[in-house]
């Protein structure tokens, strides 16, 4: 079993920035891939980024590219998801999940709690 918890959600301004933080426990991590969804009021979730295992590899809804970063530590049991240029429509729940990189959120086994991110005019 594998459990997830977000952390790092908060309130900016428009251009600001934030990290979120996903740490995993109650199973070996370091081969799980990862992703992170949001899901805004009113909408449907959303795929973010994905990152494989190694860290190698990783991937980025168009709406965020050139602006987050997907990342790893291992060897800390944490995966990130650090946020620049911040804009009113990022606002969401961001959810980390376990068992795919991809853009499917079907494909994913396990499931954090979420964390509020709120981007202000």
């Amino acid at each position: 079993q594998v459990q997830l918890v977000e952390s790092g959600g908060g309130s900016v301004q428009a251009g600001g920035s934030l990290r979120l933080s996903c740490a995993a426990s109650g199973s070996t991590f370091s081969r799980d891939p990862m992703g992170w969804f949001r899901q805004a009021p009113g909408k449907e979730r959303e795929f973010v980024a994905g990152i494989h295992w190694s860290g190698r590899n990783t991937i980025y809804t168009d709406s965020v590219q050139g602006r987050f970063t997907i990342s790893r530590d291992n060897a800390k049991n944490t995966v990130y998801l650090q946020m620049n240029s911040l804009k009113p429509e990022d606002t969401a729940v961001y959810y980390c999940a376990a068992g795919s990189w991809g853009t499917d959120w079907s494909e994913y086994d396990y499931w954090g709690q979420g964390t509020q991110v709120t981007v202000s005019s």
